[in-house]
């Protein structure tokens, strides 16, 4: 039996839930990236009324947000995998996330840097001559020893890592093709029941006990050590998970549990981030161990959780799934450089901060939605942003698909408190 048609298996109906789930993770993110510009963490512009205030709120879904559009990923790669096998896949998904990454290098992120280096810099050029600088490489924009590595990807990081990772499985399947039932097999025997909620959060704290301490987050590709054991186990994760039923049911069931001890984790966290905020507290050591732990098994949990809830209430289709599935990807790419330039075009006007935050989220949600109604009828522009060349309609699709999408730099986009040292 060939390779392609090992590879071609039937997983059952279109997996709406993971749709939905998908569709808010990136969502999440607009509010997310607006939230950046007002607290202490490092991002590409920052509010004069940058505080802790709202850093609890934040810390909500950061442990857990974009390993969850990992997982997401990992079971839409699997639905896609059966339903192409492996003579196209690996060009369909590389057309998919290698253009919009290349486009978005070189058009959309480039007004973030630029902003970046005229607000923290004081860089007095032009777009026209900070741009010449960005494709030519030029490294000469530093704080210390912090500078900005161009051209950069910035928010679009997540891109290059979800092809990175497709292409690893792509090869280890093209290399040992039983590795996929063999991982349905384990998946459906081992991670049904408590095994579904146990071993992942098991598998993230070890990681981060082992790699979290030496190998901050950087979104740089190089080196990431921990962000690549972390994303990369949840993306394999929910491909064994394509095609099962057992570990989803459990999910299902346990949604409550997950929930309710998902938001003890993120208490204490916000708590411990709060009390040691200041580089000159340190906490005990026994405490710093107990918080990775606690870290570890609140990313899971919340994951179980919105999986869970999603499994049981979000199986249906509708004409606002089928359009917001196709859109996301575009506003995804779109939504941080639309945040970035209208936070700095209004800042001069010193709006009150909870009125300028609800203006920054409205602006550009909007912005985005009608980028996209442009970016769909226009042929040229589909492919550059993720979407099938042809019709402009949103059609319904076939299969799960988790298109999703460099601040090569060690980026300041999620220099969040990740790590409890």
């Amino acid at each position: 039996m060939t390779a392609q048609i090992l590879f071609k298996e039937d997983l059952g109906e279109r997996r709406y839930d993971l749709d939905w789930v998908r569709i808010g993770a990136f969502m999440l993110l607009i509010f997310y990236h607006v939230g950046m510009y007002y607290v202490t963490w490092d991002w590409h512009v920052k509010s004069p009324h940058a505080s802790h205030d709202i850093e609890p709120l934040m810390m909500l879904t950061s442990p857990w947000r974009l390993s969850l559009l990992f997982l997401v990923s990992g079971v839409a790669t699997g639905y896609l995998l059966a339903r192409q096998g492996t003579r196209s896949f690996l060009g369909q998904r590389s057309t998919r996330l290698l253009i919009p990454l290349a486009f978005g290098m070189l058009v959309i992120v480039p007004p973030q840097s630029y902003l970046e280096v005229v607000e923290k810099l004081g860089y007095p050029g032009s777009y026209a001559e900070f741009f010449r600088l960005y494709i030519t490489g030029f490294h000469g924009f530093c704080r210390g020893t912090d500078c900005l590595i161009m051209p950069t990807w910035n928010h679009l990081w997540f891109v290059a890592y979800l092809w990175v990772y497709t292409l690893v499985l792509y090869a280890a399947v093209r290399l040992a093709p039983p590795i996929i039932p063999w991982l349905r097999r384990f998946a459906e025997r081992h991670l049904a029941g408590l095994g579904i909620l146990v071993w992942p959060v098991a598998y993230l704290c070890v990681i981060r006990f082992g790699l979290a301490p030496r190998f901050p987050s950087t979104h740089a590709l190089a080196g990431d050590w921990y962000n690549h054991a972390m994303y990369f186990g949840v993306f394999l994760l929910g491909f064994s998970l394509a095609g099962t039923r057992a570990p989803w049911a459990t999910l299902n069931r346990a949604r409550w549990l997950t929930l309710g001890l998902a938001a003890l984790g993120w208490a204490f966290l916000s708590a411990y981030f709060s009390a040691y905020n200041d580089d000159a507290a340190i906490p005990p050591q026994a405490l710093r161990l107990f918080g990775r732990v606690v870290y570890g098994t609140e990313q899971w949990l919340a994951i179980a959780a919105v999986v869970g809830f999603a499994h049981r209430h979000l199986t249906h289709d509708s004409a606002a799934r089928r359009y917001l599935t196709t859109a996301i990807f575009p506003v995804y790419i779109l939504h941080q450089t639309v945040i970035v330039v209208t936070a700095h075009a209004v800042k001069p006007s010193h709006l009150y901060p909870p009125v300028e935050g609800v203006l920054l989220v409205l602006v550009t949600v909007a912005a985005c939605f009608l980028g996209y109604e442009v970016i769909r009828r226009v042929p040229l522009l589909r492919p550059v942003f993720g979407l099938e060349r042809g019709a402009c309609s949103a059609a319904p699709e076939r299969t799960a698909r988790g298109n999703a999408p460099v601040a090569q730099r060690v980026a300041p986009e999620h220099a969040v408190p990740q790590d409890i040292n």
